[in-house]
């Protein structure tokens, strides 16, 4: 008798050829047999109607902090995903001595706009080394898997100490010292090293992240490392903008390091990107580019970090009053007349040029509904384009949407991946076989991103609803977010349903599925508040062999691990 049987779904099994339906058997943490003639199990579910798919891989999250304290990881796990990587973009929180505690959250707050009090109130410190970290994880409990990578920043901030912070450059004696915490923290399990040289990322005072302008041959001396542990990823992240800089860059980290590369990409340069990709793979390299299945950007509401009217003075004159006494302000017809007829104070004027547009470029803005559009039409869809056919001045009925539901309204504003107005680049980005479906900065951005419920989004609108371009086939988007993303990490154990492979599935009524609305909560430690987005339609989800939801609902078991380098299935050839 089988531990769990899973009767009669249709089974779309990760390899990308057509489903097929059949039972699945599982005994202990593993498929044991996939067909009929399956004998009976201690527990089985009717998959009937159904499709059941391998468990989702999330290769970038930044659950560092959130999984100190949550052992369930939502939203992610509400939307299939069993296996989440983390350490992303050079951020996190090993090696970490005791004196740079307090420095690496606040990086941690600047970079992925996770609230200090929050992470001060939730994350008990029981390590300093990367070898301690993960067995300080190990002794947490877990809903999914957690993969981590070695961050630059802790790593260079270890060794380098105050010297970090300023940015100063590494001495022969830090690299070195650097190099042997890479072979370190790769022999107790990261799956990777994460650099990152961008000047996208700074302090509250305007200063750049520690590591950002570290000199190349710091990092190459790091792939240098990295190539003699070997098998491995390394993650870089770069500047737009330096493009013709970090391919080459990038190239050499590669033939150093003797592993891939991946980098995070969108559709600006896009062609540049995947020839790049074509042309290491001609060299015998490999790049690997993470592509967001939607676009990138901003659900932006009265409570959030960054809005429309964020820097005018009357809203920056309540910002410090409960909630209950905004909203009254905001329902105000004369408060929002003087709103209106304010312009925006000294703080917009000390943003990014790209991050401005946020005060003005209503052409860009969608509102949300009930079940949102994330492909809208922006000659039609647009907060400007709807406030023309209104007669009305695009401010004030941004204001309104705002001051839907009793001021939880929400605009969306995409920031990259949406330069055409539509996502025909995306798909043609996705389908380029260097690279992988990611960036769900699941547990980042808290208040204004809640990009962890991609993978649904994957099998909606990519695979069923999408109308305004030509749609992905449903085994083609299932690989994507599952073998494709397991094994570009070298998580060859799981992604594919298969004997010897991880049991981790879902079973899903497709017909049915959808992606509500997000909403904010306020279930954060010291009551911080994050966006977040469920799912409809998910039966139920199992992670090594046990059922962690039904009917979106957690189950109250934690059979998640600590994944310690990669992984192979342990019986794949009983076939």
């Amino acid at each position: 008798m089988h531990d769990l049987v899973i009767r009669g779904g249709c089974v779309f099994d990760g390899f990308g050829g057509a489903p097929f339906k059949a039972d699945i058997a599982v005994d202990g943490e593993w498929i044991v047999a996939v067909g009929s003639d399956i004998g009976p199990g201690r527990d089985e579910i009717d998959a009937n109607g159904l499709i059941v798919t391998p468990g989702f891989v999330d290769l970038h999250t930044h659950y560092d902090a959130q999984v100190m304290w949550d052992p369930v990881l939502a939203p992610s796990a509400w939307h299939g995903v069993t296996t989440v990587v983390m350490g992303n973009c050079a951020v996190g929180f090993a090696p970490a001595r005791p004196e740079a505690r307090g420095w690496l959250v606040e990086v941690m707050e600047s970079v992925e706009e996770i609230p200090k009090v929050v992470m001060d109130a939730g994350v008990r410190w029981d390590w300093e080394t990367y070898p301690e970290y993960l067995d300080a994880l190990e002794r947490r409990n877990h809903t999914v898997d957690i993969g981590t990578q070695l961050a630059h920043i802790p790593l260079r901030t270890y060794v380098m100490g105050d010297r970090a912070k300023s940015d100063e450059p590494a001495t022969e004696e830090d690299i070195a010292r650097m190099s042997e915490l890479v072979a370190s923290a790769m022999a107790a399990g990261a799956l990777g090293l994460a650099c990152s040289r961008t000047d996208a990322h700074r302090l509250p005072d305007g200063r750049s992240v520690p590591g950002s302008y570290a000199d190349a041959a710091e990092v190459l001396a790091l792939s240098d490392a990295m190539g003699r542990v070997g098998g491995r990823v390394t993650q870089y992240l770069g500047n737009v903008a330096d493009l013709d800089r970090d391919i080459p860059f990038m190239t050499e980290m590669a033939r150093r390091s003797r592993s891939p590369v991946h980098f995070i990409m969108s559709d600006t340069r896009w062609r540049d990107r995947v020839l790049a990709i074509d042309t290491a793979q001609e060299e015998g390299l490999t790049l690997v580019g993470h592509i967001a299945p939607r676009a990138v950007g901003s659900m932006m509401h009265w409570r959030c970090a960054r809005h429309v009217f964020m820097d005018r003075p009357s809203i920056r004159a309540i910002e410090h009053l409960p909630w209950e006494a905004q909203l009254a302000r905001l329902k105000n017809p004369a408060f929002k007349a003087q709103v209106l007829s304010e312009e925006n104070g000294e703080r917009a004027g000390r943003m990014p040029a790209f991050a401005r547009k946020v005060f003005h470029a209503f052409d860009q803005m969608f509102e949300f509904g009930e079940y949102p559009d994330y492909e809208p039409d922006p000659a039609i869809d647009s907060i400007a384009a709807r406030a023309a056919i209104a007669a009305r001045n695009p401010a004030e009925y941004a204001y309104d949407v705002l001051m839907r539901n009793e001021g939880t309204g929400m605009i969306y504003m995409p920031a990259a991946n949406y330069s055409a107005g539509n996502f025909d680049e995306v798909r043609e980005i996705m389908l380029h076989p260097g690279t992988v479906v990611s960036l769900s900065d699941g547990g980042a951005h808290c208040t204004r991103v809640v990009d962890a419920s991609s993978t649904t989004f994957m099998l909606t609108h990519w695979a069923r609803d999408r109308v305004r371009g030509e749609k992905l086939p449903l085994e083609r988007v299932i690989k994507s977010i599952t073998s494709d993303t397991a094994a570009s990490y070298g998580l060859n154990d799981r992604g594919l349903i298969a004997v010897g492979y991880l049991g981790d599935l879902n079973l899903i009524d497709f017909d049915n599925l959808k992606l509500p609305a997000p909403y904010s909560a306020f279930d954060f430690p010291a009551g911080g508040q994050r966006l977040l987005q469920k799912a409809e339609g998910y039966v139920a989800t199992i992670k090594r062999g046990q059922v962690t939801f039904r009917e979106g609902q957690h189950c109250g078991r934690y059979p998640g691990k600590v994944i310690r380098g990669p992984q192979v299935a342990v019986g794949a050839s009983a076939t």
